[in-house]
């Protein structure tokens, strides 16, 4: 492996392509009908599947070599990762979506409080500052959908404990990242996750075959783009950026999904979504600004 840096301005290119990526797993889900939990395991099993062979061609003597302890924790990142996915889709049938989304974009906050314990990275106010301005956009697209009481309050605290799942997920990967290639951390981590998945599935019984032809696309679409794209962007740009960083990027999912529904299905776009757009784009600019200084 090369400890090149690709550039100054390559990973927040890359951080880039991973918004646009991440941004088209709520639009391939309309088109999925199935569970969430087995829309997950099929985006994180095919993406595996995909990396396979190019692990076993360019990749099996760095495999091969991986330490028990790098081993580890690759695959307590695809633990995270499968968990994250478990609770907060979990959380969606129990709150508002509006709720659940708020809550698990809180992303960032819990990144940047853990960052200097985990990865010893010290968070810059300006990144702090880009942190708030994005939330309260986050704040503004999800008003008045809010849900509150009774079983609400249960897919609260799922959608939080999938906010803390991400979070150990970007800073297990922002460790790991630094010696482990881009190639096999996904493969490794990706698998993992699609297994725990797989025993979440078979003990609550859910389906995994008999889906339509537009679900069947619409499973390795999400892998392709969604998953590969997306997430191996951000696992790549883990290794040249602060793990707070690439957790603000995030914020920027819902200004791409917006814009995919409005361009697909012809869903509104609202003064609310328009502003809130803004200022998580405006805080994701601050936040770039405070990881380059």
């Amino acid at each position: 492996m090369t400890s090149s840096h690709p550039g100054r301005f390559a990973p927040f290119f890359v951080l880039l392509l991973g918004v646009i990526g991440i941004s088209t797993g709520s639009i391939f889900a309309r088109y999925a009908d199935a569970s969430p939990i087995v829309i997950s395991f099929y985006r994180t099993g095919i993406a595996a599947a995909v990396m396979l062979p190019l692990v076993l061609l360019r990749h099996r003597e760095e495999m091969l070599a991986l330490g028990r302890g790098d081993f580890f924790r690759v695959l307590l990142a695809g633990m995270f990762l499968a968990l994250h996915f478990s609770t907060w889709i979990t959380s969606l049938f129990y709150t508002s979506v509006a709720s659940s989304v708020v809550i698990v974009q809180t992303i960032p906050v819990w990144t940047a409080i853990l960052a200097p314990f985990v990865s010893k990275e010290r968070v810059s106010r300006l990144t702090w500052a880009g942190i708030g301005v994005s939330f309260c956009g986050v704040l503004v697209i999800s008003a008045g959908d809010f849900a509150l009481g009774g079983t609400a309050l249960f897919g609260d605290l799922l959608a939080l404990a999938g906010a803390w799942f991400a979070t150990l997920y970007f800073l297990t990967g922002r460790v790991v990242r630094a010696k482990v290639s881009l190639p096999v951390y996904t493969f490794i981590c990706y698998g993992a996750s699609a297994v725990v998945l797989l025993v979440v599935i078979l003990l609550a019984g859910l389906p995994l075959k008999g889906f339509s032809s537009c679900t069947w696309g619409a499973f390795v679409g999400m892998a392709l783009i969604s998953q590969i794209m997306g997430h191996s962007s951000y696992n790549w740009a883990l290794r040249y950026l602060s793990a707070s960083l690439v957790a603000v990027a995030l914020l920027g999912e819902p200004i791409g999904a917006t814009i995919l529904a409005w361009v697909l299905f012809g869903e509104t776009l609202t003064l609310a979504k328009v502003i809130g757009g803004a200022l998580i784009l405006a805080g994701i600019v601050t936040a770039v600004k405070g990881e380059r200084s």
